[in-house]
């Protein structure tokens, strides 16, 4: 996991801004030209550990259509965002959600045949692409994300398996593939992992049953990841990446304890959203297992705001009073293009808050980095 002993390191969750003049569907060069503008728009935001922006896929979890098989027909499932209890409770609200993302997310096929990793071209590709880029950009600390078998899952319904283990095992065994070739390529493993929070279900308000799903998740994911190190590893987690109400949103602190048992060293997280914000504390009982590092978030995503960096700078240190400052990187709450096409965020305004971004943890830096040193 990168990590620095003398200030802290900037990063953020995966997608970014895609160029204005990609096309929807793009040939490989114009995928890498892509890849290469914006590797340099995070190099000149001041981000120390970079990717691709996810630049070549349409969303962080639906690109798996393209490299796995198993999948066809349309789920009866309506859009994730209309069984939400906060939504349901203010259905104006969701009616305009709904408008302002329709077309932008598309159908939601199922599980209806035998997984299968069937896209290592596409994978090697996209590789390719990163390596390139950030080799060019003399780039030195790179992650590249990946769906986990529970977003996967979520997304694409079950019609086909026994029951919900079976099908997340088969999930997992598929994509090992592609988790094992991004950590042999030399990067950062990231798993996206929304489902751990997003599936919770306040309608029941059952925490136990949430934990055991929790629970059964990170269990195939780890198994999925065994040959990788875990300091190779970092995960993703959030509530939804939409700006809305969020008052039904499990609190971190039913379920952090088995989020930080599992493999992964780096636990990226919401932390600068107003629903979120307060959770820093959960972290100042020494909670925090060893070898663990935290990636919060202390830039919103879902908001045209360009955060102060005296801001992001009060919330890197707070962060980093409660766990030491040698584990702590400063990321973001979530992706600002998590679907091609759907940008909450004004692509301009995107880089800018990145920059602020830096600059806060420069200012953290310096105050975490001036004081004495413990004896």
């Amino acid at each position: 996991m990168q990590t620095s002993i003398d200030r802290i390191l900037t990063t953020h969750t995966g997608s970014l801004p895609r160029p204005a003049w990609l096309p929807a569907a793009p040939s490989a060069e114009e995928v890498d030209r892509a890849v290469a503008e914006v590797v340099a728009h995070q190099r000149s935001a001041g981000l120390d550990v970079v990717n691709d922006g996810e630049t070549g896929k349409p969303s962080y979890a639906t690109y798996v259509l393209d490299r796995l098989s198993g999948f066809g027909d349309v789920s009866d499932t309506p859009f994730l965002g209309k069984g939400r209890a906060d939504l349901a409770d203010f259905p104006a609200y969701r009616a305009r959600l709904d408008r302002d993302t329709a077309g932008a997310i598309g159908t939601q096929p199922v599980c209806v045949d035998d997984v299968r990793y069937v896209g290592r071209d596409a994978l090697d590709a996209e590789l390719e692409h990163l390596g390139r880029a950030t080799r060019e950009a003399g780039v030195p600390d790179v992650f590249c994300t990946a769906a986990s078998p529970g977003v996967i899952a979520r997304f694409m319904p079950n019609r086909h398996y026994p029951d919900e283990r079976a099908y997340l095992e088969a999930l997992g065994e598929a994509m090992k593939e592609e988790y094992d070739a991004i950590a042999a390529a030399g990067f950062v493993l990231q798993l996206d992992c929304p489902d751990l929070t997003a599936g919770w279900d306040a309608r029941t308000g059952d925490v136990a049953a949430h934990r055991r799903m929790v629970a059964e998740r990170l269990e195939v994911l780890d198994h999925a990841t065994r040959d990788i190190a875990p300091d190779r590893l970092r995960m993703h987690l959030c509530w939804g990446n939409y700006e809305g109400p969020h008052h039904h949103d499990l609190p971190l602190v039913d379920f952090v304890d088995l989020v930080l048992a599992a493999r992964p060293a780096g636990v990226s997280f919401e932390g600068a959203n107003p629903r979120h914000e307060h959770e820093w504390a959960i972290f100042s009982d020494g909670r925090l297992p060893e070898g663990k590092v935290l990636i919060p978030g202390v830039v919103d995503s879902t908001t045209n705001y360009i955060e102060h960096p005296e801001l992001v700078a009060q919330r890197i240190c707070r962060y980093a009073d409660a766990v030491g400052r040698e584990r702590v990187l400063a990321g973001t709450d979530c992706g600002f293009a998590t679907f091609a096409g759907m940008a909450t965020v004004d692509p301009d305004i995107a880089w800018a808050k990145l920059a602020s971004l830096r600059e806060g943890a420069e200012l953290a830096s310096a105050r975490l980095w001036s004081r004495r040193p413990p004896v």
